[in-house]
């Protein structure tokens, strides 16, 4: 059965909240996934929202809107609080970049930190705001086991895995750069921390659950405020990440571009793993995003494809049904190990061919093939934004 717009289908389970599906294509695991959260008491009554770029998660489906009332899941939030998307235009067009953007990329490897564990060296680190780190030793002054002592050091700095940057160029020819980042080690450690504290009391109220990575926070708990401020503090440090990278690349583009430029539009600096309260249809509720951006009416977002497809940058609809959300990129089809698995180095140089980016075994499992189109998942989403301008990648760092 089909719904207005491009809503795919809605799933009616008895003494289960409707689950709303923008796609065609949902392996068994992610609906399985879908069917759980569904079951949870909480869940508001307008359902669980699965996005097109859906894939199976820990616990909750990645590419999921979770809007629920009183309680929190934190393992929906997720580990890579606050990751998301920043993206800049620049006044250049594509014929003041170089011919050879390979001096360009190893330029901006060497200047943002990379991979796991990567961090600045003291000398080098950007400032991070007095304001973030007075909330932080508040937040670690009572939760000891949150602290961090690279959450200076990893200020600005990549991470690995999907995150990366990249130098676009869009239908007018002009210039715009992208990233993706979160809040590497302290958000990494706030999720876990908050996780097990879920769990734990779980187990002491002998609560019983479809799986045990939907544990929750009751909102008149002690732990759920406590929660609540971490989770706030590491979106906002990750916001200051990826604003601290865009100032890194900006400068290192201007060592190898002989032309001056400014930044003409700042598209958005947006979470898409994060967890907010907002209002929706006359109800307070917690909505969590994992792996979805808010897509209110004029809101504008970025959807990145893979590192050989096109990226999106959208303004958003408004639509209530999915609580005024929208994907936040082409969604996985296939594990990393899985891809691995698959494809070969040779695969990877063509089908990244014209993109100025590592062609090696390290990132073999963000080859685009691992990825879904990213073309079908914006078609199914038409009711939730429209398409601003359409980017192509011709640099991309990635941090394996």
């Amino acid at each position: 059965m089909r719904y207005k717009g491009h809503m795919k289908q809605v799933i009616h389970t008895a003494g289960s909240r409707p689950i709303k599906i923008w796609t065609d294509d949902v392996e068994a695991s992610a609906l399985q996934q879908l069917k759980n959260l569904a079951q949870l008491p909480f869940i508001d009554r307008n359902g669980v929202v699965c996005m097109p770029d859906v894939h199976a998660g820990i616990g909750a489906t990645v590419g999921t809107v979770i809007a629920t009332d009183k309680a929190i899941i934190p393992a929906a939030v997720g580990v890579d609080i606050g990751c998301g998307m920043n993206a800049v235009r620049l006044s250049l067009k594509a014929s003041d970049l170089p011919d050879s953007l390979t001096a360009l990329r190893h330029q901006i490897e060497r200047d943002v930190p990379l991979g796991p564990g990567g961090k600045h060296r003291q000398e080098t680190a950007p400032a991070i705001p007095e304001s973030l780190l007075g909330r932080y030793s508040q937040i670690t002054s009572k939760h000891a086991g949150l602290f961090n002592q690279n959450v200076s050091m990893q200020l600005g700095t990549l991470g690995s895995g999907n995150h990366f940057i990249e130098i676009c160029l869009d239908e007018n020819q002009d210039v715009w750069v992208m990233l993706h980042s979160g809040s590497r080690g302290a958000g990494n450690l706030i999720g876990r921390y908050f996780i097990e504290k879920a769990k734990r009391r779980m187990e002491q109220y002998y609560i019983s659950l479809p799986d045990g990575d939907l544990a929750y926070l009751p909102e008149d708990s002690d732990d759920f405020q406590d929660y609540v401020d971490a989770v706030q503090w590491a979106q906002d440090y990750a916001f200051e990440n990826r604003h601290a990278m865009m100032q890194a690349v900006i400068a290192a583009m201007r060592r190898h571009i002989s032309v001056d430029f400014t930044i003409t539009r700042e598209a958005i600096n947006c979470h898409h793993n994060y967890v907010d309260k907002e209002t929706h249809f006359g109800r307070h509720l917690w909505v969590t995003r994992k792996g979805a951006i808010r897509a209110r009416a004029g809101d504008l977002g970025i959807i990145p494809g893979s590192m050989g497809q096109r990226s999106y940058i959208v303004r958003g609809k408004g639509n209530e049904e999915s609580y005024c959300s929208c994907s936040h990129g082409a969604g996985r089809k296939m594990s990393r190990t899985a891809a691995r698995k698959t494809f070969t180095v040779a695969d990877l140089k063509a089908q990244t061919d014209g993109v100025e980016c590592r062609k090696d075994k390290a990132v073999l499992d963000e080859i685009p093939g691992a990825y879904k189109s990213i073309d079908e998942v914006m078609a199914n989403q038409t009711d939730l934004i429209d398409v601003v301008h359409v980017l192509k990648q011709v640099l991309c760092v990635k941090g394996a």
